[in-house]
């Protein structure tokens, strides 16, 4: 069986959906068979408080793999352990963690695991 890649051509500035929360929005592309998410979230945003609310999930379950665009994001993983997150990191988030922005400043992820299903 052969895997045959097609070419695809996408923005986020025309999305296939978009996801509007307090503070915040995903923005959602379908390409290569995934979806692909840009997070924005705005200073004040905190994933307990904004997004907690829908996902009636005590923590955030989404699993995450992100790249980080711009802003701070802080996040506190189940078992206590915290870190900052700023433009140019990438990081892998397994199911249970909170998060929240850090400054004056938006916070912009890409995350090409874990969109799917945010703030549904």
């Amino acid at each position: 069986m052969t895997n045959r890649q097609e070419t695809e051509h996408r923005s986020f500035a025309a999305p296939d959906e978009v996801r509007s929360f307090d503070s915040g929005s995903a923005q959602i592309v379908k390409i290569g068979g995934a979806e692909i998410g840009r997070l924005v979230f705005s200073p004040g945003w905190r994933w307990s408080e904004h997004v907690k609310p829908i996902a009636g999930t005590e923590l955030c379950e989404a699993p995450h793999f992100q790249y980080h665009v711009s802003g701070t994001l802080r996040i506190r993983m189940a078992d206590g352990s915290e870190f900052d997150a700023i433009a140019g990191d990438v990081t892998s988030l397994p199911s249970g963690h909170d998060a929240w922005v850090v400054g004056d400043e938006d916070v912009v992820v890409v995350d090409w695991f874990g969109a799917s299903e945010y703030a549904k």
